[in-house]
């Protein structure tokens, strides 16, 4: 039988010198019990998959609002290729495969319904403004309950892999930069894949430098991607394309968010106007009606304020629970 300790052991024998050991986290915000044979990491990721907020991924939009078809990817399915492309990184660098996974599993959490664009509604709306790495890490750390007690107790590689895992917010692990770089190119090649299946986009709209480098096919580029960041991050203590790549990953990013992520033949005005109703809708709403929110969103009112437990409690609604409950309360 292998026990806590023969894992930690083979942690240093097998991985990398720049790889963060689960014996040396800095531990949890409030101690506990371990566990005889799970590392603090695996007992990470194994409560975040078991958590209510990530069951609701299966139904937040990725970008694609209500798409017609079953095979366009969720927050959920982007959520497991971002941890399969960040393991297959992990794992030929020989850095932490527990850590990513855990980071890789819970970097979403915070999403609102629609996607990107409940965010920007919110972040509109909300004072103070919303970003959904930060709510990720609220839910891990207070809205998500464990053993009965409030918020996951995570450990904090975990907790910081999480929060800085977008934008130019620089991660305090390897691991977190994997998951980070991983997103990026998770992301980027689905929504290509969706795209193209949508008629939004053909194959031969791509530009022509990014495919040069990194292939036309779907899984040609995923491989190619890893491949590069694999050999500009071997041995270092650094996780990253090398420039050239870098470059044309960004060039194939900027195409995605011209003609994709802002495409009115992806997201249609009146979809649009209808996400933004909804969300600013079912706000106003609860902040004139706080009785009506959840006791454990209730619970949040004296410590953080109404319109904190008010933002709570729409960041964690999917969709269709959303329209539901607009239509409901509203009327619309």
């Amino acid at each position: 039988m292998l026990m806590k300790e023969d894992l930690e052991r083979r942690e240093f024998k097998w991985l990398s010198e720049y790889a963060c050991k689960s014996s040396e986290s800095r531990g949890r915000m409030k101690k506990e019990k371990e566990c005889p044979f799970r590392t603090l990491f695996q007992r990470d990721r194994d409560r975040i998959i078991h958590s209510k907020a990530f069951r609701r991924l299966m139904h937040k939009t990725q970008v694609f609002l209500a798409p017609e078809g079953d095979h366009f990817r969720t927050r959920l399915t982007h959520t497991i290729e971002v941890m399969q492309v960040a393991r297959s990184i992990a794992r030929t660098l020989a850095l932490n495969e527990d850590l990513v996974e855990a980071i890789a599993m819970g970097h979403d959490l915070g999403h609102t319904p629609f996607g990107h664009n409940g965010e920007m509604v919110l972040d509109e709306i909300h004072p103070g403004g919303f970003h959904h790495n930060y709510q990720s890490l609220r839910v891990v750390d207070k809205l998500e309950f464990h053993n009965g007690r409030r918020g996951m107790n995570l450990t904090a590689e975990v907790r910081d892999g999480i929060r800085n895992h977008t934008g130019k917010l620089k991660t305090a692990t390897l691991e977190g930069a994997v998951v980070k770089i991983s997103d990026r190119i998770a992301y980027i090649n689905h929504d290509i894949d969706d795209a193209i299946r949508s008629g939004v986009i053909t194959q031969d709209d791509l530009p022509e430098g990014p495919l040069q480098t990194f292939g036309k096919g779907h899984g040609e580029r995923i491989n190619n991607m890893i491949e590069n960041v694999v050999k500009a991050s071997s041995g270092k203590n650094f996780v990253g394309m090398d420039p050239e790549h870098a470059e044309k990953l960004d060039e194939l990013r900027n195409y995605m968010f011209e003609n994709v992520y802002h495409s009115r033949k992806v997201k249609k005005e009146e979809d649009l106007m209808h996400v933004e109703a909804v969300i600013t809708g079912l706000y106003d709403y609860y902040m004139n009606h706080e009785d009506e929110l959840p006791p454990e969103n209730r619970e949040i009112i004296e410590e953080d304020g109404l319109a904190e437990a008010v933002k709570d409690h729409i960041a964690g609604m999917t969709d269709r629970f959303a329209l539901t409950t607009y239509e409901r309360l509203c009327g619309k």
